[in-house]
């Protein structure tokens, strides 16, 4: 979904500071602070000014839909989200990056993977360790490093952690645009990243915004199982396949439970398909890569882990915050969407499901018998 619920673990830096810099000294040192980003591992670094008026727009629009579903801290914090001086007093510009994270461009083995009904899809930014603590690290890094050129420094690092309009800063640095299916794309780099933010009080004017190259395409909306896309730019996050799977705390709407297929933590097809993500580039973050077996692992073998086994395989992984049973809930309605081939594999499946079904949680159980009721149909 682009953003997860504020936390406050942000590094913040407060500083008075007047940096008396001429405009030569200014330029050197956003060379420098690019410079500085790609040695710690960022893709790109651009840089903002606190000027939102028509993200904030189109935020207030979508909320007004209800699209948001039941993400309240989307709405939660008002003006905090679009005017970043009042989230961090004295910003006057915003640092922005990008890293990327895909471990393989290999999208033919990822399409296979979504028609392989015995083995459950995870979106492919969360198969390694969970991006916020590495992003944030670096990021606090850079800020360091900045100082030691110019002195103490007003700043607050961000990485999906707080009210923060990520896309709309970064599209405005030059990282990207917002696509039709509301993610970042980079006309070099397509779209499978990781942004994060630093706010200062750097006297930066922002970069030069990147302009918009989806033309007439719209694959991204034609393709999504849900019909999450009521327009291009448009998501109804309550149709969302990373929504229901991640976001959502309950029930997930049956009408939608079959076209989930096997996505059980988010989902990639907009992605996939996208045409600019040919020029994806691969991850050097080795902890973005794979671990547990997680890029094609059998539904069963990840439904029949404990809780305890979810926690401690889990351990620094953002599929973790889910919960158990969640996990339980999400991999049920891919059992239940899988076609076993014969009565051997039928009679697995089904023992496998009923194993279950005297789970304490009653929303687990509907989802469970909803999934059995489903085998024993094919």
């Amino acid at each position: 979904m682009g953003e997860t619920k504020p936390d406050d673990k942000s590094e913040s830096v407060m500083a008075q500071n007047n940096h008396q810099l001429n405009p030569e000294q200014l330029q050197d040192l956003l060379a420098d602070i690019r410079r500085w980003g790609e040695e710690l591992g960022f893709s790109a670094v651009g840089f903002a000014k606190p000027d939102l008026p028509a993200a904030e727009q189109f935020l207030n629009q979508w909320l007004s839909q209800n699209y948001h579903g039941e993400m309240e801290w989307m709405a939660r914090h008002g003006s905090l989200r679009t005017e970043p001086e009042q989230l961090h007093p004295g910003t006057l510009s915003i640092i922005s990056a990008r890293m990327d994270y895909l471990g393989d461009t290999d999208y033919r083995q990822m399409e296979a993977l979504l028609e392989d009904d015995q083995k459950g899809y995870i979106s492919r930014y969360a198969l390694g360790r969970d991006y916020h603590k590495l992003m944030r690290k670096r990021l606090a890094q850079l800020a360091k490093r900045i100082e030691l050129q110019i002195g103490s420094l007003n700043y607050r690092v961000f990485t999906d952690s707080a009210p923060v309009m990520e896309k709309a800063l970064a599209e405005q640095a030059g990282i990207g645009w917002i696509g039709k299916h509301t993610n970042l794309i980079n006309s070099q780099a397509g779209s499978w990243f990781f942004l994060g933010e630093i706010y200062t009080d750097l006297p930066v004017t922002s970069g030069e915004p990147a302009s918009n190259h989806c033309g007439s395409c719209t694959k991204c909306l034609e393709v999504c199982p849900t019909q999450a896309f009521v327009g291009p730019y448009q998501l109804d996050a309550r149709r969302c396949i990373s929504y229901l799977t991640i976001e959502l705390d309950g029930p997930i709407p049956e009408p939608l439970r079959a076209p989930m297929g096997n996505r059980i933590y988010g989902c990639d097809d907009c992605q996939l398909v996208c045409p600019w993500n040919r020029f994806a580039q691969v991850t050097q973050e080795q902890d973005f890569l794979p671990r547990e077996g997680l890029e094609s692992a059998q539904l069963i073998d990840l439904f029949n882990w404990t809780e305890a086994q979810f926690n401690s395989r889990l351990e620094g992984s953002a599929i973790r915050r889910i919960g158990h049973q969640r996990w339980i809930r999400n991999i049920s309605v891919a059992l239940g969407n899988s076609r076993p081939t014969n009565e051997a594999d039928r009679k697995r499946l089904l023992t496998t499901l009923q194993s279950r079904l005297d789970h304490p949680n009653e929303m687990i159980r509907e989802h469970l018998t909803w999934a059995i009721n489903r085998i024993k149909l094919t």
